[in-house]
């Protein structure tokens, strides 16, 4: 079992700076890849940026990259997911994800955290 808990969402205006941190317990976090994904009211969950078990790879959704940066501690068992340039269409509840077998289609999740974007 691995228990991951996410924190840092709140609302920010276009424009800002999020970091949500993905904090992992129970079994050893550095052998699980992770990742984030969000979804937006009425919409599907889909995945947003993922990274292997030691960092040297990392995925991103198009409507992210360059904006968003996933980024992981092993010695502190958390991962991030630094937010720039957000934009309304962020917002959503963020879910930090992670599997042994990679982030496609994780196995463990986090409850969730609110991130909301005004313009």
């Amino acid at each position: 079992q691995v228990q991951l808990v996410e924190s840092g969402g709140g609302l920010v205006q276009a424009g800002g700076s999020l970091r949500l941190s993905c904090a992992a317990s129970g079994r050893t976090f550095r052998n699980y890849a992770m990742a984030w994904f969000r979804q937006a009211p009425g919409k599907e969950r889909e995945f947003v940026a993922g990274i292997s078990w030691n960092g040297s790879r990392t995925s991103y959704a198009d409507s992210v990259k360059g904006r968003f940066t996933i980024a992981r501690d092993n010695a502190k068992n958390t991962g991030y997911l630094q937010m720039d340039s957000l934009k309304p269409e962020d917002t959503a509840v963020y879910y930090c994800a992670a599997d042994r077998s990679g982030w496609v289609n994780p196995h463990y999740w986090g409850q969730g955290t609110q991130v909301t974007v005004s313009s």
